[in-house]
């Protein structure tokens, strides 16, 4: 059977061809609907993502504590490693955060500039908010850097489990009978005592003691750190 050329071209224009935009306003309140389902779908996955990491933090600290606090043979390292842990985790975190922040900007515009003025329209709202969703799903960037994606998650959740872990490890120097050499003082009674507990293999006590608090300088400056947004998070008080 003969092929006709000209249909077999046409054919292929026509699986070459882009899909149809829509068109009318109801094709389009159709796409914005799918559209929006799709991006709520990828921003619950990044926050669950979020949220697993936060509990793997949370479950390490238990973990380490009763480990370290339930017998005087842990050495306080225990609590040291588990700063460590709690800071890769906190790492992890904070890379999700920055895909999750992408999603949540967009999933957010579309509530408060399309379903909001659905309800219930106002004429403050810029009307270009639309060229900014299409301008992010042409080039996705990331809205926030890794350095404040990493301070928010330290002010929202990391601060008070690294707290919890600076009083287990403040108690497991200044507590003679949580130590290995038990002796029968219940706390210490001077400072070259505590530098001298602190000690970690062989780093002397007052290194630790000085890496620590370097540490928790740190960690305090994040905590109280509120840099300017002009993002979604500058509008409500619902984030994460």
């Amino acid at each position: 059977m003969a092929v006709n050329p000209v249909q077999t071209a046409l054919e292929e224009n026509i699986e070459r061809r882009a899909p149809s935009l829509p068109i009318t306003s109801a094709e389009k309140a159709n796409m914005i609907i799918h559209y929006y389902r799709g991006e709520m779908g990828r921003m619950t996955s990044w926050r669950d993502r979020i949220d697993r990491t936060t509990n793997w933090a949370i479950t390490v600290v238990a973990a380490l504590l009763s480990v370290s606090l339930s017998t005087p043979t842990a050495h306080h390292g225990v609590v040291l490693f588990g700063m460590l842990l709690v800071s890769l985790l906190l790492l992890i975190e904070a890379r999700r955060y920055r895909f999750f922040d992408v999603y949540r900007a967009r999933v957010r515009k579309l509530e408060r500039h399309y379903f909001a003025q659905a309800l219930f329209s106002q004429a403050d709202l810029k009307p270009d908010w639309a060229e900014a969703i299409a301008k992010s799903l042409r080039t996705p960037c990331f809205l926030v850097s890794y350095r404040d994606a990493l301070f928010r998650r330290i002010r929202r959740n990391y601060c008070w489990m690294y707290l919890i872990l600076l009083l287990a490890w403040m108690l497991k120097i200044s507590t003679p009978k949580l130590l290995p050499d038990e002796t029968e003082a219940d706390v210490v009674f001077s400072w070259r005592d505590a530098v001298a507990n602190a000690a970690f293999g062989p780093f002397p006590g007052w290194s630790v003691i000085a890496v620590v608090g370097c540490f928790y300088a740190f960690v305090f400056y994040a905590s109280l750190h509120h840099a300017s947004d002009d993002g979604e998070l500058a509008h409500g008080e619902v984030h994460v």
